[in-house]
Parts: structure tokens; C-alpha cells; sequence
């Protein structure tokens, strides 16, 4: 489990911005953009390398100011031959605040609105990958906030250009490390240099081992040299971008409009098939849902997706302004005096930053509330309520010229054929032949042929409405969750029954909610003493997988499975994808899914670490169980 320290900003006497602990500088005396640019682009032959291609990946090892990012996105937005999209990551042990780079980065006023725009979107400093979006999504900046000589290993990317850049080797030996080097040839895709400022022996002898051929050049101001290099490996690319950008999607819940929003930003062309007469009619259709993460004590799987699914979630809304949402808080209170415990040691030793996560006594719980409460519990601050059906519709009218909705079309089949994928209506009709298929259809994808061994559970769930009356200021989830109110309603939910397929609104259920509000909000549910039959709700049904994770990436062929292969080994069905399983975290995790699935088709660099791809592969299920524990390894490349 990984606590980031940040880094505190210091300048030396003439300015240079200077790191204490590490006793060095970040950037040389005789200017930061001019060194970036002789060094770094220049030491890659940039921009010439990246013109007329279709995509350019840069990894640099140490973020530091984002002098090198903000140098590199400039040369690229003025080069009118630069490369379709451009992916720019960066590693980070010690990252700023916002408040820090705003300060440091007024020294360099050409990059003044480049530098605004990464200020703005600057994610919250904790442990994991974060990916930011620019210049129409046609710039991503990939950070990995941690050690680089840990996450290198955890990275899945395909690197045009390195950017060696750190501390020096004296006083940061472990970035420069004979593992380090090897871990940056893993990456390297075919053709791939590097430059670096330092010309350390130990390092040139490290990176000839990891298969570079290296020369120098004259260094920048007063340094006489820099090492420039290009790797020798002839292996070939694993990473290649996709013949055809055109997909179908099954399914137009969250999980299938936010994929087709991500291949759309991407240019590629989307046709959406659902059996609805609208999208987010099945479990994406209820009023609103809860918007937080899940911690843990050693910050597991769970805890880390949902982590990065919150981040990225709030930073789609931010893109999607007739998306409806609040981010007005949640209260996640404690069930009892030894969970509450356990509250106030996760959010101990996860040492997270206030934004993102505290723990707030019974009676600091009670003053935030407005209501008593007889415990306390974990306070989400940048949590809230989320309209999935409102940010369906905004993710596919963000592209009506990429994206094709069918509705009233239910998909009984479909059949692979020398074409492509070819799905097959209810009323006898054929779609066209398309070389990429996305299931997404939720409960229903395990009646397809091709994915009927999927350990995919169907879970129903009730919510109830509650009439106007004393609202909450938040969002209070307890033994059940309780909403705002919304549009004259009070939401309250959801009870959870598998193997029940009845779908009316039954007023058992609107009791056990009622029975568990009670129990967890009992002052709170004092103003709403009403008959349970005379409540609304909705009825759902939540994928669900038997580990709790999302099942998300290419899926198997079980029947051309032999023997006992590893996870990246087994064989898949060609084309065929899936976002499923998400349960009742779909609102969290159909952000990043997105972004992992078009990362995935694209061959681009991953937005998550390799072993979480591992661990919600579709495959993991296949597996033997002895090779059970290679889910989670995740070291090597999972296309």
C-alpha cells in the first residue's frame, strides 16, 4: 500500500526551483523550456518523429513541474504535420499540489494557457494512475503518481520516445537503476530513443544491457554533454493501432454510452443497439445514484478501482454539462462501534487528502447532517447523486456524427463471420458486418452463445420514492443509502435478491427499506413515518460478479482452451469485447471502463495499473485453480 508524500516548493537564490529533499534542482539556471527543448525533444528528434503518424507515446520518469509535458504538448499544437493524438506519461513519486505548479509555472509565460489548462484538471494527490484529456482528447497525459521504479513494471505502453529525467543518479540512484532501464526496454516500441542529460557510466552501461545503442551530444548551457539513444530489438509491436475504427455496441445502459462517448472522442464510428425504445432504460434508469469510492485497510483491488472509477466519473461530468449530478457529499456512517474503528484506520493509514476522504466523529457527523446520528463514519466530500439516464443521453449527443442509435431492436444473436461481426434482430433482420462488438447489455449478456459461460449473477434491486417532505444535505448511506431529494422525490434503497426475476414494485420491499432507513437514520426517518403501500419505486437488475469486480476486456474462446495457460495466453473470441458486471457501481466505474476498453482496442498506454487489468479480465474466470493467483500478477501485457 503506497502513501504519497507531496513535494514542498523551494527555490534556490536565483530562483531555479530546488527539491531539499533530494538536493538538487528541477530544472537548470540557464532556463527551464530551453533545456527541456534541447534535451528532450531535440535529444528524440522531436518534432520531426512524430509527424504524420497516427498516435506518438512519450514517457518521461519524472514529472517534477510538468516543464517537459507543457514544452512538448507547445511544440505539438504548432506543428501543423504533428501526430493524430499524442500520449504523454509521466511518473511522479513526490508530486505538487495545484497551488504549487500555479506558482512555479508563472516562470515560464509562453506555456501560460497550456499551464492553466493542466492546473485545472490537476487530479487529487493520490497513489495510482490518473489520466487527463486535452486539446479535443487529442493530448493525453498519463500520471502515475508513486514510485517510478515500482510502477514502470505495472505500466502497459508501447514508448516512442524516452525522456530520462530525474534527480540525478547521486541523489536518486533508484530511478536510474539497472531495473529501471530494463524495465524502459520492455516498453520501448520498435524504433524508440531516448535522451537524458546525465551521461553516468553506470548508466550507459545499463542501458546498452537493456538493448540501446547509444551516442552522445553536447549537453545544454554549461554542461558539456547528454546521452541520446535508440533501441536495437527488432521484436515487433504488440501495440498496433486497429485496422477500422467502426464498432456495435450491445447494451445502452451507463456501460454502453460511455464507451460509445470514449471510441467517438477517438474517431471512431459507433452504431448502439438496444431493445429499450430509449438508453439507460434497465439499471441505469433509476432517479439518481451514489458517487463515492470504497476504501479498504490495505487498499485492495475494490478499493483502488472504485478510487480511480470516482476520479474519473467526476472528470466525464466535467465534460458532459447537461449531465445531471450534486456534488454535495457523502456519509458513509459506520454500522457499529468496532466498523467504526476500522473507519478511522483506513483513512489513518491510507493518509489520503482531505478532499478525497475523512472520518468524522459521531458529533461532527451530526453538526454536518443536521440530524442526531449515534455514530460516525466516513465523509466523501467531492461525492454525490448521479442521473445515469441524463449522462447517457449527453454522452451520445456528444458525437452525432460518430454515433448511431438503435432502439426497439433486440439483439437475439450474433455470428462471427470472415466480415466481421454480424448481429442478428428478433424481426429477422441483420445489421452490416463490424471487425469490432461490445457487449454491454448488463444482466442480458449472459444469453448470448458467446458469453453463456460467464459467472455473471442477475441481482434485483428496489428503490423506493418517498414524497417531497425534509431533505438531506447529502447523500447518507448506512444499512441503506438515502438521497437528497429529486424532483419532488426522496430516494431511498435498495434491497438486493438474486434469483427473482418479479418485476413489480412490491411493498415488502418498500418496508425493508423503510425497516433499514429506520435503523440507520432514525431521526432522519421520523419525518418520513408513511405506509409502505402507498410508495413509488423501480425495480432493476445489477450484474453482478462473484468477486465484485468489473469484467472488462476480451473475451475467451473456453472452447479453444487447452491445457493450462496463463491469463495473457488464453485464447479469445477475435473482436469480441465486454463491459459487464459492474453491479451497483455502474455510475462509478463506466468512466474508466471506457477508458480502459478504448485504450485496450487502440494499443495505447493503459489507464490503469497492469495487475488491476489482470484482475477484472473476463479470462480470470478460466483459469485453473491453481493458476488462480495469476489474475492479479498482471506484469505482462494482457493484449
Amino acid at each position: 500500500m503506497a502513501v504519497l508524500t507531496p513535494a514542498r516548493l523551494e527555490f534556490n537564490p536565483d530562483g531555479t526551483p530546488v527539491s531539499a529533499a533530494y538536493g538538487d534542482v528541477y530544472h537548470s539556471a540557464h532556463g527551464g523550456p530551453a533545456q527541456a527543448r534541447h534535451v528532450f525533444l531535440a535529444g528524440n528528434d522531436l518534432p520531426r518523429r512524430w509527424q504524420g503518424r497516427d498516435r506518438f507515446v512519450i514517457l518521461e520518469t519524472g514529472f517534477g513541474l510538468g516543464l517537459n509535458f507543457l514544452a512538448t504538448w507547445h511544440a505539438w499544437q504548432a506543428d501543423p504535420l504533428r501526430s493524430r493524438r499524442l500520449h504523454f506519461v509521466s511518473y511522479e513519486k513526490h508530486p505538487f499540489s495545484a497551488a504549487d505548479l500555479a506558482i512555479a509555472q508563472r516562470a515560464w509565460p509562453e506555456f501560460s494557457a497550456l499551464a492553466a489548462q493542466l492546473q485545472q484538471q490537476w487530479p487529487v494527490l493520490t497513489p495510482g494512475v490518473h489520466r487527463l484529456y486535452f486539446a479535443q482528447r487529442q493530448v493525453v497525459l498519463t500520471l502515475f503518481f508513486g514510485d517510478a521504479s515500482h510502477l514502470l513494471r505495472a505500466t502497459d505502453a508501447a514508448v516512442d520516445a524516452f525522456y530520462l529525467d530525474g534527480f540525478s543518479p547521486a541523489k536518486n540512484p533508484d530511478l536510474w537503476s539497472d531495473n529501471v532501464c530494463k524495465a524502459i526496454s520492455r516498453l520501448a516500441a520498435p524504433g524508440a530513443t531516448l535522451a537524458t542529460w546525465s551521461v553516468a557510466g553506470a548508466l550507459r552501461e545499463a542501458l546498452r544491457a537493456a538493448e540501446f545503442d547509444l551516442h552522445k551530444r553536447p549537453g545544454f548551457a554549461g554542461k558539456r554533454e547528454m546521452l541520446c539513444g535508440q533501441l536495437r530489438s527488432r521484436r515487433p509491436d504488440r501495440h498496433q493501432p486497429p485496422g477500422e475504427r467502426r464498432a456495435a455496441i450491445i447494451g445502452a445502459g451507463i456501460a454502453g454510452c460511455t464507451t460509445a462517448h470514449a471510441l467517438a472522442a477517438a474517431g471512431w464510428q459507433v452504431d448502439i443497439y438496444d431493445q429499450a425504445a430509449t438508453p439507460a432504460t434497465g439499471a441505469s434508469c433509476n432517479l439518481a445514484g451514489m458517487l463515492r469510492p470504497l476504501p479498504s485497510a490495505d487498499d485492495n483491488y475494490l478499493s483502488r478501482l472504485t478510487r480511480a472509477g470516482f476520479l474519473a466519473t467526476r472528470a466525464l461530468l466535467a465534460e458532459l454539462p447537461s449531465a445531471r449530478w450534486a456534488p454535495c457529499g457523502v456519509l458513509h456512517l459506520a454500522r457499529e462501534t468496532m466498523h467504526a474503528a476500522t473507519q478511522q484506520r483506513v483513512v489513518d493509514n491510507l493518509q489520503q487528502p482531505a478532499e478525497l476522504l475523512q472520518f468524522l466523529d459521531r458529533d461532527q457527523a451530526s453538526e454536518l447532517l443536521g440530524w442526531p446520528v449515534d455514530i460516525g463514519g466516513w465523509w466523501f466530500p467531492g461525492g454525490g447523486w448521479v442521473n445515469p439516464a441524463s449522462v447517457c443521453r449527453a454522452a451520445l449527443a456528444a458525437f452525432p456524427e460518430r454515433i448511431r442509435s438503435h432502439y426497439a431492436v433486440p439483439i437475439t444473436h450474433f455470428e462471427h463471420t470472415s466480415e466481421g461481426w454480424r448481429l442478428h434482430a428478433a424481426d429477422g433482420s441483420a445489421s452490416s458486418p463490424v471487425p469490432t462488438l461490445i457487449i454491454a447489455a448488463g444482466v442480458g449478456a449472459t444469453d448470448f452463445a458467446q458469453l453463456n459461460w460467464l459467472p455473471q449473477k442477475s441481482a434485483r434491486g428496489q428503490v423506493s420514492h418517498l414524497p417531497a417532505g425534509p431533505s438531506l444535505p447529502f447523500v447518507v448511506n448506512r444499512y441503506a443509502y438515502a438521497l437528497p431529494q429529486i424532483d419532488a422525490h426522496r430516494l431511498i434503497g435498495a434491497t438486493l435478491q438474486y434469483a427473482d426475476s418479479d418485476p413489480s414494485v412490491r411493498t415488502t420491499d418498500h418496508a425493508d427499506n423503510l425497516a433499514r432507513l429506520q435503523l440507520g437514520l432514525p431521526a432522519y426517518a421520523a419525518t418520513a413515518a408513511l405506509d409502505p403501500a402507498t410508495l413509488t419505486g423501480r425495480v432493476g437488475w445489477r450484474p453482478m460478479s462473484p468477486d465484485r469486480l468489473p469484467i472488462v476486456g476480451a473475451v475467451p474462446a473456453p472452447q479453444s482452451i487447452h491445457g493450462t495457460p496463463r491469463l495473457p495466453a488464453l485464447p479469445r473470441q477475435p473482436g469480441l469485447w465486454c463491459v459487464q458486471g459492474f453491479g451497483s457501481r455502474g455510475i462509478v466505474w463506466s468512466a474508466l471502463m471506457a477508458d480502459l476498453l478504448l485504450s485496450r482496442l487502440e494499443g495505447e498506454p493503459l489507464p490503469l495499473e497492469t495487475d488491476l487489468v489482470a484482475a477484472i479480465d473476463p479470462g480470470r474466470f478460466l483459469l485453473k485453480p491453481d493458476l488462480g493467483s495469476q489474475a492479479s500478477g498482471g506484469r505482462t501485457a494482457l493484449r
